[in-house]
């Protein structure tokens, strides 16, 4: 299936979506293109908001404002998102979890990924309506719809011992 076809498919049943993403083997290209495509989404999804900041205070240019998302979304972002999957596999397994490494990682990138459309709308929010508590709104649901296929996905990957 299409990776957006997954996507939508994770709004709907999203254990089925991570059971048939951990049938098709451990591939940790797959993982690391989910991470690097979700990273580079939310990377994009900030340029309305920078754009915005750099109109309203013209003494930081924007090239500057992207410049420092790019770094952050591009190139941190994943290192921390690698060493929170480690940490994650690490709490599961002294829970009993039946994963993997790799399951925590797939679990963990996939999920950031599937929850993208959510951080592109808050985005959108945060450059045509600003601070606000639209923003507030739209953030609280990109982080909790996050949050829920991550805590999903976990379930599904630890509980399953799928590629154990």
């Amino acid at each position: 299936m299409a990776v957006t076809t997954d996507i939508a498919g994770m709004y709907v049943r999203p254990r089925a979506v991570v059971r048939r993403l951990l049938s098709m083997g451990q591939r940790e290209d797959r993982a690391l293109l989910y991470l690097m495509l979700s990273c580079g989404l939310i990377f994009v999804a900030q340029w309305p908001r920078l754009s915005r900041e750099a109109y309203l205070d013209p003494e930081v240019p924007l090239q500057a404002l992207i410049g420092g998302a790019l770094l952050a979304w591009l190139f941190l972002a994943p290192l921390i998102l690698y060493a929170l999957a480690a940490l994650t596999r690490i709490v599961a397994r002294v829970l009993g979890g039946q994963g993997t490494w790799f399951t925590a990682r797939l679990a963990l990138f996939w999920s950031l990924l599937a929850a993208v459309p959510a951080w592109l709308l808050t985005g959108l929010v945060a450059g045509f309506v600003g601070p606000g508590p639209a923003l507030s709104l739209t953030g609280a649901l990109a982080f909790g719809v996050f949050l829920l296929f991550w805590g999903l996905s976990l379930w599904e990957t630890e509980r399953t011992g799928l590629l154990a």
